[in-house]
């Protein structure tokens, strides 16, 4: 069995890489969502290995020193990571595992996993980005301007994934994904047991 690709998507506030994701995960069977694992406390409706791994503060630094995280930050006072073995179980199983996550994070999974496919989701333009993080209504004009200065530096980083897919058209972003997902599969590193078996 062929194992399965790590697919790590980021992207600046606004690009659409959430909404990409979720239709990504919705036609592509394949593919699972990488779960979290989190010390903040579960909200109303969420489940336990559903939404995230809740775990206490003890156990997650436990966790950290037996090297049990692909990557790790402390976010507010809490923390949050990706667990290496659900990561590594799905994968070994033929599973594609869909990892969206902010860039420090995906470049420290660069480092520890350099044969996951990293992609970068990039708006139109500048100005596109703006509208859309407008639309949500949920920024004063402060946050605003921060999240519109921290998208032109993250996009500095795009050059340090394998792929930038533009997301002018959600249906045209997440067939360019899928034709990414495709084309990866064939690499002739990743059909090593095909090539001996012939």
């Amino acid at each position: 069995m062929e194992k399965g690709l790590l697919l790590v998507v980021s992207g600046p506030s606004g690009a659409g890489k959430g909404t990409i994701c979720k239709r990504l995960l919705s036609e592509n069977k394949n593919i699972k969502l990488s779960i979290s694992a989190t010390t903040r406390s579960p909200r109303a409706g969420e489940v336990d290995g559903v939404n995230y791994f809740f775990l206490d503060k003890k156990d997650f630094e436990e966790k950290i020193k037996k090297n049990e995280f692909l990557e790790y930050a402390e976010v507010y006072g809490n923390y949050y990571g990706t667990p290496k073995q659900y990561v590594l179980e799905q994968l070994n199983s033929g599973k594609d595992v869909l990892l969206e996550i902010d860039i420090q994070g995906a470049l420290n999974i660069k480092e520890i996993y350099p044969d996951g496919v990293f992609v970068f989701i990039l708006p139109p333009s500048m100005e596109e980005l703006k509208s859309r993080i407008v639309k949500r209504g949920t920024e004063t004009k402060e946050s605003l301007t921060r999240r519109f200065e921290s998208a032109y530096e993250e996009i500095k980083f795009a050059f340090k994934y394998d792929y930038a897919v533009v997301n002018d058209e959600v249906d045209l972003a997440v067939n360019k994904i899928q034709s990414i997902i495709s084309a990866e599969k064939y690499r002739v590193h990743r059909q090593k047991d095909t090539i001996d078996g012939i």
